[in-house]
């Protein structure tokens, strides 16, 4: 039995020193042979203070009091040590005995738990802070950690998931992903669940936790989904307000060589180097929008903003709150930090509205003192808010005739008009939809995974019998219509290709081959001759001035142009 007890007190790792009431060593393990270099052979027997000049064991002899924690000097290190009575039956002192360790050990254990708890501490902090939800559970499917964002997430916390089965968080017909993981012990993603007490929809995605090769639980990340589709959502909504903030088109994106397309071309170069106000009329689909974007392109504000609004798309209800924004609680259903509207947002840019024609005679009146202030006071506001924006409106009614009828304000007319410009209808430059076609043919390609090249010269001239009241947009949607129903392989539009159109009444005429030179009849010809003289006539009476001529002739001006050049008539 003695002999185990050796055995036993020399495995220790602690240094242990027994002395009798004589303070005679009766104990001296392995432990203490090593941190005061001496063999328990050699010093067995003698006086504890003749072995260790620095022992307190005599002092713990002669009072019987222990002496815990205590630091001391032993040779060339530092140990810190508890010295301890030892009493027999009777209370009586008949020994004291000294276990001790080397501080530098000691220090070093203490940096490695210390260490241990700030790297565990800072782990949690981190499974604490993120956003995204976690769950661990150990090999056994059982919870053993969630975080915050869990808890917001499912409605459930640690004392309803920590030490209980995985599945508590399902419905009935859910299966844990946990336990997939622990099954195949191989990681899991993407999967739909329906968790919490609010049945939420996530995305989950889990992986098994190893250590040395031992599996040792699971862990799992929930993405809401509903919070997916609704940043899904602001992001849809920031790609359209961006679309809303540049302006896509040049002057290169307008086709057409004939000289009523070229004088409007002209006209819009020259009213963009300058800042005035610019009114764009013309029919529906014969291409504003597209000379505003160019415009503003072309112009010194070609790198800020440019804000296009369809007043007619806006329900009036809401077009001034929207135009001019709107201060908070000004309204029921408005923001409590208020709005700023189309014209803030567009300062130091340009702002194009479409369909100016449509707005009401109390929002042109609001109009009137931005073109006239260069201010803009909110709804339910009385802040003056300056701004600088560059106005292009547009508009396929006729103002005049608005003006007349007392739905256009005559002063807001005036204010707009600075640099009007016609856009001409197709029918009046049927010799550019040969161009447009093409130009319609490229983009459309790239659409449908078309390889379209061409239009025949027969497919050509029906098309140009029609008039196309619907101007551009209706040859952009009939060529998109024939494209449509082409095959891949077809590289040519064709008369058979076309899409029927009763107005376009392509069985009742006959295609001609152009031929070059070809001599006109003697009714053409004496017709032609008549339109000249005419034109001459008039043009004389007003002095050359266009405008007047083409009033005088009830044609527009993008016609007049188109007669000069025809018959040659020097302006």
């Amino acid at each position: 039995m003695k002999r185990e007890l050796e055995l036993i007190l020399d495995s220790t790792h602690d240094a242990m020193i027994a002395v009798d009431i004589n303070g005679v060593i009766t104990l001296y393990n392995r432990a203490a042979e090593k941190l005061t270099e001496f063999k328990s052979k050699d010093v067995i027997g003698k006086k504890i203070v003749d072995v260790i000049e620095t022992t307190r064991l005599p002092y713990v002899l002669s009072t019987g009091e222990a002496e815990l924690n205590q630091k001391q000097q032993l040779g060339k290190i530092n140990i810190i040590t508890n010295r301890m009575p030892v009493i027999d039956h009777d209370g009586k002192v008949i020994g004291a005995i000294a276990v001790f360790r080397d501080i530098d050990e000691i220090t070093k254990l203490a940096e490695k738990v210390t260490n241990l708890k700030q790297v565990q501490s800072m782990l949690q902090a981190i499974i604490n802070s993120t956003q995204d939800a976690i769950s661990v559970v150990d090999e056994n499917g059982i919870g053993l950690l969630i975080n915050p964002a869990y808890s917001k997430l499912t409605g459930y916390y640690e004392e309803d998931i920590v030490g209980k089965n995985c599945t508590v968080d399902l419905g009935d017909n859910e299966e844990s992903i946990h336990l997939e993981v622990l099954e195949k012990k191989k990681p899991v993603t993407g999967i739909k669940f329906n968790v919490g007490l609010s049945r939420r929809d996530v995305y989950v995605s889990a992986a098994p936790i190893l250590s040395n090769g031992e599996l040792k639980g699971s862990v799992a990340v929930l993405h809401d989904f509903t919070e997916t589709r609704r940043l899904s959502k602001e992001l849809d909504k920031a790609k359209q307000i961006i679309r809303n903030l540049e302006a896509k088109y040049t002057f290169d994106d307008i086709k057409g060589q004939n000289p009523v397309v070229l004088n409007a071309i002209e006209k819009a170069k020259l009213a963009a180097v300058t800042p005035a106000t610019v009114l764009l009329q013309g029919e529906s689909g014969t291409g504003k929008e597209l000379f505003a974007h160019a415009i503003h392109n072309a112009s010194s504000r070609k790198h800020s903003k440019f804000v296009r609004v369809n007043c007619m798309a806006i329900s009036e209800g809401i077009l001034e709150s929207e135009l001019f924004g709107y201060s908070g609680g000004s309204f029921t259903g408005a923001l409590k930090s208020g709005k700023a509207g189309y014209f803030e947002m567009a300062d130091g840019g340009t702002i194009f509205l479409d369909e100016i024609g449509e707005v009401s005679l109390s929002t042109q009146a609001k109009l009137l003192r931005v073109l006239q202030e260069k201010e803009i006071v909110r709804v339910g506001d009385s802040k003056v808010v300056p701004v600088d924006v560059r106005v292009i409106a547009a508009t396929n009614i006729n103002l005049e005739k608005a003006i007349e009828d007392k739905t256009f304000r005559k002063d807001l007319y005036y204010r707009l008009n600075v640099i009007p410009i016609q856009t001409p209808a197709l029918r009046e430059h049927k010799d550019d939809i040969k161009e447009l076609v093409i130009s319609i043919i490229q983009k459309q390609n790239q659409g449908f995974g078309r390889s379209v090249q061409d239009i025949s010269d027969e497919a050509l001239y029906i098309i140009t019998q029609y008039d196309w009241p619907g101007n551009i947009r209706e040859l952009e949607n009939y060529i998109a219509r024939t494209m449509i129903h082409m095959r891949f392989n077809e590289r040519i539009i064709t008369k058979s290709n076309l899409p029927i159109v009763d107005q376009m009444e392509t069985e009742s005429k006959e295609y001609t081959p152009i031929k070059k030179n070809v001599v006109k009849t003697p009714l053409q010809e004496k017709m032609d001759a008549y339109e000249k003289e005419y034109i001459e006539i008039i043009l004389k009476q007003h002095d050359g001035n266009k405008v007047k001529t083409a009033a005088t002739l009830e044609i527009s001006i993008r016609n007049l142009y188109y007669k000069l050049n025809k018959h040659n008539i020097k302006e």
